[in-house]
């Protein structure tokens, strides 16, 4: 669980990302669930956006994705997720306490 100063400090480091992953139709696969670990693993902090044509809400997707990949939220604002997760063999992030 993320504390608001560590939300706060997250959400400026991930101001600056760009989206590394789009969710259109499909929705959310295995596939992708697969792809986003071990995006986390390597970068820790990343940016999804959920496209226009999508019927999915992005705060639904959000909850399912940080369940699948045991990340945390840090924001969900208009069609953009922010996901975070310490990395296992390189973290890079320290957060505030």
């Amino acid at each position: 669980m993320l504390t608001g100063k560590q939300k706060r400090f997250l959400r400026s480091e991930a101001h600056h990302l760009t989206p590394i992953f789009q969710i259109g139709k499909g929705g959310v696969n295995s596939n992708m669930t697969r792809q986003i670990k071990e995006a986390l693993e390597v970068r820790e902090l990343i940016k999804i956006s959920v496209l226009q044509n999508s019927d999915e809400v992005p705060a639904e997707v959000a909850q399912i994705l940080t369940r699948k990949t045991k990340s945390l939220l840090v924001q969900v604002i208009g069609k953009t997720i922010i996901l975070y997760r310490t990395s296992k063999t390189d973290p890079k992030i320290k957060l505030p306490s």
